[in-house]
């Protein structure tokens, strides 16, 4: 087709192509907008929205509490380790120094010195207390810090097992949330895309057809790019069963539409020849004979041959002979390309399948003929 436009024409359609594809990306982006801030139509949903919060806060502030119990009792078990290892260094010290002093006395056998036995005595006694108290001091801290361990780990479980059950509910409710949202990006890409089919049907090929096939564009778009990618899959039912009827319903239009097709063309076929002419639009017969095809039935013909003047599939005239100079040319331009001279009676010089007796020259045929 592109052959039969006038440059200027080709220059146009080209310019009117990219008002279309502008027309479309402004729509897409303000749809992608739309879509886009679809999802803030819904609440953000918490973990929290799912627990018995003052419950769920009790737990958290005892888990809270017991860890700054273990922390503190750590730090007072440090402390009463060391207390009770020095009470241990001072108590075997002592007891060195008492076992010692012991032998240098049994080797003087001196009765003075028993009040000073006495007094060591009751002095290691002293120590090894300080260090029983020393040890005491440590297992009370170490059962302080086991308590608040225990304490710490029964509250987690709880929480934990609190936290399960809201998550499960929180999953459902995500679920939920997905499909409306959904369910939103359809209510409005859906009514688009019926509306782009219906423009496709009845106002493509009109005047302001830039402008639909951007509304096609963006409508298409939108229904593959925004709303397919975040179907829903609940076990890929719902994505299979949009997928099935998507096809039957495309299926079914591909169907109708070439059975209307072939309908017409038998229809067309068992006209008369002029009449078939008559039907046929001068752009797209060029367009198909571009193509090497017969305008009327679109079947393969070979052009090129020099003598078929007739489709071999449904008898419509290819080429006539001028009128004015008899040369051969397309059954379908509206000038001879020899001569120049209008074919107003083209069609009937197709229907008799021989070259028509040629007609006084006048005007510039004349001129051109001298």
């Amino acid at each position: 087709m592109s052959k039969a436009l006038r440059l200027s024409e080709k220059w146009f359609r080209r310019g009117l192509w990219l008002v279309a594809l502008v027309f479309a990306s402004f729509l897409i982006g303000l749809g992608g907008t739309i879509v886009g801030d679809l999802p803030r139509v819904e609440r953000p949903l918490q973990l929290d929205d799912f627990l018995d919060k003052p419950a769920a806060e009790r737990l958290r502030q005892q888990v809270r509490d017991a860890g700054e119990a273990e922390q503190a009792a750590q730090a007072a078990l440090e402390q009463a380790r060391l207390q009770h290892a020095k009470a241990r260094s001072d108590t075997q010290a002592e007891r060195e120094g008492y076992a010692n002093w012991l032998a240098a006395r049994s080797a003087t056998q001196r009765a003075e010195h028993d009040p000073e036995v006495i007094a060591r005595t009751r002095a290691l006694d002293a120590l090894k207390a300080a260090e029983h108290k020393a040890q005491q001091a440590v297992q009370a801290e170490q059962q302080a810090q086991l308590d608040a361990r225990q304490s710490a780990q029964a509250a987690r479980q709880r929480l934990g097992e609190m936290e399960r059950a809201g998550r499960e509910r929180l999953t459902a409710e995500r679920h939920r949330v997905e499909l409306r949202v959904f369910l939103y990006r359809l209510a409005l890409t859906l009514p688009l895309l019926i509306v782009a089919g219906w423009l496709f049907v009845k106002k493509r090929k009109g005047m302001y057809w830039p402008f639909v096939w951007g509304f096609i564009f963006f409508a298409l778009f939108a229904f593959f790019v925004e709303l397919v990618p975040y179907l829903p899959s609940y076990g890929g039912y719902v994505r299979y069963i949009v997928g099935i009827a998507l096809t039957a319903l495309v299926g079914r239009y591909a169907i109708v539409a070439l059975n209307r097709y072939l309908e017409r063309q038998k229809q067309a076929e068992a006209l008369p020849e002029r009449e078939r002419r008559k039907e046929l639009g001068y752009d797209v017969a060029l367009a198909r004979l571009a193509k090497g095809v017969c305008p009327g039935c679109e079947r393969p013909v070979d052009l090129k041959d020099g003598a078929t003047d007739f489709c071999p599939h449904c008898g419509i005239g290819l080429h006539v002979a001028c009128g004015s100079c008899g040369a051969r040319k397309s059954a379908f331009t509206r000038f001879c390309f020899r001569c120049g001279a209008a074919q107003e009676d083209a069609a009937k010089d197709a229907g008799h399948g021989g070259p028509a007796e040629p007609r006084p020259q006048t005007g510039a045929a004349s001129r051109m003929s001298t």
